[in-house]
């Protein structure tokens, strides 16, 4: 089944180069998402049942789950199968609305469809690969596949700003995929005399026969590597520009999913490292970079004038949460998974809503934006509803897993940490309040006292409502079976020697 999760979508990326309707394409999209979902519920389901044990991960195969991979790729299926849906009424929006340009140059260019289209289910197909995958050189080429075929995606709009954007991703990721690369080799390295190579199983196996020098170069190679790919600072650079520029759905997929995709491959390392008795070393630097993360969104915040740039460094901000719990260890990496989750469903929700708002308001400019409760009632009470949501107001998902963050490093005696995460989770919630609440309720200067309403359509709406209502019922309960894959994945990533 692992199997039919990785070429459901491969080949139906590829047969929507050549269909030629429209319609047809979309509704190819919609099945696709819809079958991936329900084979990933399946496998998880069958994985459960003792006689059967599908999908679990097995000595010497490339691909195959754990309970680290079922969490994210369970991420990226729900968040593709809302982004699909998205998708059809998104597409309608542009094709009915082509060459109509904003104030700073914003075109709703009709780009091909069958482009967009196609990359977006091979796009799904490399990072299924990466959340399955068992073999640390498999894993590093699909992150590299997610890069290629999510470039086309960036650049759907076919502005000059998405021109910049685009080979700003593909230079600064595959400058940082070709890191990983390296860390790959001081991994072989690391194992050489024992003929580890690369496969998941063994190298876990016999962490504790690794070279310590070698696989301590090996964890900083692949740490900046994929780093890179996932947004911490200062390795962050790219992602505000493609956060941006992108079509609204391609930005939910990127900060929802893409973004977990690199986290995993510095999640595979720790494990390495933590069999092999390094798991200070490790720590230690996720717990430093997670701060810097956290620190620089921050700071960011504050002076965005772009509503989208601003949703790309709360993405900044939340990869280094995750970073951060990763890097605390003990319920902290509880912590950071189920942030993970939170933080997915919410941005692409969040993301999902930009979309709605530029289409109203034809400019991201945040000066731009103001009456949206008037304008677009229901797109108004979404984007209060995710800031709320984002900066971890409880009841969440997402602030349950800050506060067993901030437990565990009160709990570990590292009160300065604690000190910082909680003074820059004010600063990121003083920000994000400032300028969510003047798009909400505020006036444009000269703007008409009563602006043509805009009406949403419903398959840019729910998808939103759906994800945003898991966020607020984890923050009140936490489902046994997501609590038995966050325990199982806690004990992978601080698994003893």
């Amino acid at each position: 089944m692992v199997t039919a999760l990785l070429t459901l979508p491969l080949l139906a990326g590829l047969y929507a180069f050549i269909v030629k309707d429209d319609a047809a394409r979309r509704r190819l999209l919609l099945w696709t998402a819809a079958g991936h979902t329900a084979l990933t519920a399946a496998l998880f389901i069958l994985r459960l049942h003792p006689r059967f044990g599908l999908g679990t991960a097995a000595a010497g195969e490339w691909f195959g789950l754990d309970e680290l991979g079922f969490i994210f790729l369970g991420i990226t299926s729900v968040l593709f199968l809302g982004a699909a849906v998205y998708a059809v009424c998104y597409l309608e929006l542009e094709k009915r609305d082509p060459g109509e340009e904003a104030d700073e140059g914003f075109i709703f260019n009709n780009a091909p469809e069958a482009v967009f289209t196609g990359c977006l289910l091979l796009f799904l197909s490399a990072m299924t690969a990466v959340t399955a995958s068992r073999n640390l050189g498999i894993l590093w080429a699909s992150v590299e596949a997610t890069t290629l075929l999510s470039a086309p995606l960036i650049y759907f709009h076919r502005h000059k700003r998405s021109l910049e954007a685009t080979w700003k991703y593909l230079l600064i990721c595959s400058v940082g995929i070709a890191l990983a690369l390296m860390g790959n080799l001081f991994l072989g390295a690391a194992g050489l005399k024992h003929d580890l190579g690369l496969n998941l199983e063994a190298l876990l196996g016999g962490a504790a026969l690794l070279d310590k020098p070698l696989l301590k170069a090996a964890f900083l190679f692949l740490f900046v590597g994929y780093g890179t790919k996932m947004g911490l600072a200062p390795f962050h650079t790219w992602l505000p520009d493609a956060h941006s520029e992108a079509p609204a759905l391609v930005s939910a997929l990127l900060s929802g999913a893409l973004l977990n995709c690199a986290f995993l491959g510095i999640l595979r390392a720790v494990q390495i490292c933590s069999g092999a008795g390094l798991a200070a070393f490790t720590g230690g630097i996720l717990t430093l970079f997670g701060l810097l993360s956290l620190i620089t969104s921050g700071l960011f915040i504050l002076g965005q004038r772009d509503y989208k740039r601003l949703l790309a460094y709360s993405s900044i901000e939340h990869m280094g949460i995750l970073a951060l719990g990763a890097g605390l260890g003990g319920g902290a990496v509880y912590g950071a998974l189920l942030n993970a989750v939170g933080h997915s469903l919410t941005k692409a929700g969040l993301f999902f809503t930009s979309g709605l708002i530029l289409a109203a308001y034809k400019t991201k400019r945040i000066s731009d934006v103001k009456g949206l409760l008037g304008r677009a009632p229901r797109t108004a009470a979404l984007w209060l509803t995710g800031f709320f949501l984002i900066t971890g107001t409880p009841p969440s998902g997402i602030f349950l897993g800050k506060f067993l963050i901030l437990n565990e490093a009160v709990a570990s005696g590292k009160y300065l940490v604690a000190g910082v995460y909680l003074v820059f989770l004010g600063i990121v919630f003083a920000g994000l309040a400032r300028i969510f609440l003047n798009m909400t309720f505020g006036v444009r200067e000269g703007q008409a006292p009563e602006e043509k309403p805009f009406t949403e359509p419903g398959g840019m709406v729910w998808p939103v409502c759906i994800f945003f209502c898991c966020v607020l019922a984890l923050g009140l309960y936490v489902p046994a079976w997501l609590d038995a894959l966050l325990n199982g994945a806690q004990f992978l990533i601080r698994r003893a020697p």
